[in-house]
């Protein structure tokens, strides 16, 4: 099933229009890429969590960095979740159960509103279903595993709309560019950065930025760590 899993009226108000606009998008809205139409694909879905900051009831979502030891996507931000696997009955199933394996979400805590359609991946293979969810009781998070997950964080909705935070990245000799974000002591780019921008618009949060700001992807990487390691 895609679409809302609840009635938009029952999730916070700052949530309802990403419940309810969930019915109306395709695949098309989030990106370019379509799966091969002779080719295996691998089903997974991830987790995206919006909760409120307890400081000030302001909402969040949550992250993970992915270990720098991994063999694929080392270092890189992602949303928790991962391959399907039997017995987990589909999206909503495999997304609960890849966050609690990797960040320690309590799945009781989490009510999922909304699934969204299947992305294609072409580096990877998988054929990502997201899965949107309200984490009406939250729990501790960390990370469980640290040969899988480096760290986990709630990144503030306020925080990634800052204009001051956002610019496209483009690696050197490639035609493909997309978004990017700095943001909470992370780098995120890639497959997330692009379904979070939409998210963004979708939700009505996003605020005017200059999307001709073009940084080289290994650059901007560089300089980042830079400023991490110098503490700024």
């Amino acid at each position: 099933m895609i679409g809302p899993l609840v009635e938009p009226e029952s999730v916070p108000e700052w949530l309802r229009p990403l419940v309810k606009v969930s019915a109306e998008v395709d695949s098309k809205t989030f990106t370019r890429f379509s799966p091969p139409e002779d080719g295996y694909t691998r089903p997974a879905a991830v987790l995206i969590l919006f909760g409120e900051r307890e400081a000030d009831g302001e909402p969040d979502v949550l992250l993970q960095r992915r270990a720098d030891t991994l063999g694929s996507h080392a270092g890189q931000v992602a949303f928790p979740g991962g391959g399907a696997e039997d017995g987990d009955g589909g999206p909503v199933g495999t997304a609960l159960r890849e966050a609690e394996e990797e960040t320690g979400v309590v799945p009781s805590g989490v009510r999922p509103v909304a699934v969204l359609p299947e992305l294609f991946v072409p580096v990877s293979g998988f054929a990502v279903t997201p899965v949107l969810a309200h984490w009406a009781e939250p729990s501790p998070v960390h990370a469980v595993d640290p040969g899988e997950t480096a760290s986990v964080a709630r990144v503030a909705i306020a925080d990634l709309v800052d204009p001051a935070n956002r610019f496209m990245i483009q690696k050197a000799g490639m035609p493909w560019k997309g978004p990017a974000f700095e943001v909470g002591g992370l780098f995120v780019w890639g497959f997330t950065a692009g379904l979070l921008s939409v998210l963004l618009g979708l939700g009505g949060w996003e605020r005017e930025w200059d999307p001709d700001d073009v940084r080289d992807l290994d650059e901007a990487l560089e300089a980042f760590q830079a400023r991490l390691a110098s503490g700024e």
